[in-house]
């Protein structure tokens, strides 16, 4: 079948995507619809199960817990990542929760049948109890789940026959592996337990359509929202943003009020997130105070960000840091936040970043996690953080930004119930990530081979706030 002719509206998808601008509502509260995604999704899919940085050393031990099943993640002798069902294969206990160092191997806490880091089993208490049949070496192995690397992170799949990590991932990384993520450590993590659909949750942060109304203190005294109107459909670089945002596309400027300007987005955003724009850049950035610009508009925002990337590249020079090439990165375009489907997103800029990813809890409930990454010096980093108790999205804790992004979700999510409320009705050319993943999904959901589905996530994964796309269905 040619991948082109493929037609979802003929195959048994609950609530399908027949629009790319228009997604149904009852995808994101629909029992049904969430019992799909639940047998035809995420059985199938790569998610990020943890940061390499939680298991560095052999005998480190991480579990990731999606829906009904559990993965254990373990560092081995041999310096290897593997991952396992986390469940003794005598009568099922959970062998561990959390993090921490098995060194010697898991031992079941209930019999005390015991594993090695290579899952092999190495010990069962009084063998002769049990029938041959029930003893055999094969069958008492804990049971292995795929698992591959990527960016820093470990990516775990149930489905044996799906596809390498990297076929799925290769047009994020495309725009990750010149920002060198691997290098990026966890910093810190919180997380949100948010009444909201995880696919709501998602579609929140493929688009910067909102920016000017949720978050108006991005934006400089007097900057207008048909400035940023006109600019956030092509615009990538939050430098090229915020200047333009700015200078209201002005020929001249005032070099002195540019830099200011500059300053406070990065502070606003770094103070708002507590973090993304990490406080070390925005102490460099304020060290360029005095710097000589021109006073052409073109000409202000080069030589804002060559000084910027000097400045910063130099001080992780200094530091023994290594550092992506931020002026190719930029003249790539390949800044911007980045899309790992089905529900992990990748946020590197100038030295450091973040992470957000997202997992269902039920229908209406989601939990959505947070992280900040930065980079060390060799031997400097501090051990990576613990897993955090989940917050309420009203909580006084949470910073400014994703306390003004968690108030409107709730709010969605109830709205989306409103009698007449049909569909959301998207923008193509600024939302349109939405409606292609949303199509994925339904790829998944129609029970398509995997070579149609790759075809299809590789023009999904990537820069996000893009185009209605292609996707072959």
């Amino acid at each position: 079948m040619n991948r082109r002719t493929l037609n979802l509206r003929a195959l048994p998808v609950p609530h399908p995507m027949t629009r790319a601008d228009r997604v149904p509502a009852q995808r994101y509260y629909d029992s049904e619809f969430y019992a799909a995604e639940n047998e035809l999704l995420w059985p199938r899919v790569w998610q990020m199960a943890c940061f390499l940085a939680e298991i560095p050393h052999p005998g480190d031990y991480i579990t990731y817990n999606i829906l009904d099943k559990a993965v254990v993640v373990v560092r081995g002798d041999d310096g290897s990542v593997r991952a396992f069902h986390n469940a003794c294969r005598h009568r099922g206990v959970e062998l561990v929760r959390g993090r921490g160092n098995l060194r010697s191997g898991f031992i079941c806490p209930f019999h005390g049948w015991c594993y090695g880091l290579d899952g092999v089993n190495t010990f069962v208490y009084q063998p002769d109890l049990f029938e041959e049949s029930n003893r055999r070496p094969e069958d008492l192995n804990l049971v292995p789940c795929r698992v591959e690397t990527w960016g820093g992170s470990a990516f775990i799949n149930f489905d044996p026959n799906a596809r390498p990590l990297h076929d799925c991932l290769k047009t994020a990384a495309r725009y990750c592996d010149p920002m060198k993520v691997e290098g990026l450590w966890p910093e810190w993590w919180l997380s949100c337990r948010l009444p909201t659909n995880w696919k709501l949750a998602m579609d929140a942060f493929m688009e910067g359509y909102h920016v000017m109304q949720t978050h108006p203190q991005l934006f400089p005294s007097g900057a207008s929202r048909q400035v940023y109107r006109d600019v956030s459909e092509s615009v990538a670089s939050m430098e090229r943003l915020s200047a333009q945002l700015a200078v209201g596309h002005v020929k001249k400027v005032d070099p002195r009020m540019f830099v200011d300007q500059q300053l406070h987005m990065m502070r606003s955003v770094s103070v708002g997130m507590a973090g993304l724009i990490h406080e070390k850049d925005v102490r460099i950035a304020e060290g360029l105070r005095n710097i000589e610009l021109p006073d052409d508009f073109g000409g202000a925002i080069a030589g804002w960000t060559r000084a910027l990337h000097d400045a910063i590249l130099t001080w992780n020079s200094n530091q023994g840091i290594d550092m992506p090439d931020l002026h190719a990165v930029d003249a790539q375009g390949l800044t911007g936040i980045t899309f790992c489907f089905p529900n992990y997103f990748l946020l590197p800029y100038l030295s450091s970043g973040a992470a957000y990813r997202v997992r269902p809890l039920g229908p209406e409930e989601c939990l959505f996690e947070i992280w900040s990454l930065t980079r060390y010096p060799p031997g400097e980093a501090p051990p990576a953080p613990l897993e955090p108790e989940p917050m309420l999205a009203d909580d006084p804790r949470w910073s400014l930004i994703p306390s003004q992004d968690f108030s409107n979700l709730p709010s969605q999510q109830r709205g989306l119930h409103a009698d007449g409320f049909e569909y959301m009705r998207l923008s193509d050319r600024i939302e349109g990530m939405i409606g292609n993943y949303q199509r994925l999904i339904d790829g998944y959901l129609a029970g398509l081979p995997h070579e149609h589905l790759v075809a299809a996530m590789q023009q999904v994964c990537g820069h996000t706030e893009c185009e209605s796309r292609d996707i072959g269905f």
